[in-house]
């Protein structure tokens, strides 16, 4: 992996406001990496643990968590989302008026 794109993603996901979330492919363009979402999530899962990066503020493009519902990845990033503010019905962000993708 490109050490440079890993900075340029992290560096974009890490600038998401608190209260805002962007999709996998926001970011990838935002960062500069047009079509390469895969690459952001390939990014984020790999992160520590203790890592400081809001990683929980990416979601996929029909602005769901893509963790499956019944792991913890999910309860995290679910409960995370919550404590800033936002709200996830059924798997879904609500996130139209919550969407950060411009700069």
């Amino acid at each position: 992996m490109n050490t440079q794109y890993r900075q340029q993603i992290l560096s974009t996901v890490a600038a998401i406001p608190r209260g805002f979330v962007s999709s996998y492919g926001d970011i990838a363009r935002l960062a500069g990496l047009p079509n390469q979402a895969r690459l952001v999530g390939y990014v984020l899962k790999t992160l520590p643990e203790e890592s400081r990066i809001p990683w929980h503020r990416v979601i996929n493009a029909q602005g769901k968590i893509s963790f499956p519902c019944d792991s913890l990845s999910y309860h995290r990033q679910r409960l995370a989302l919550e404590e800033e503010g936002l709200i996830v019905k059924n798997n879904k962000v609500q996130w139209l008026k919550k969407r950060w993708a411009a700069q």
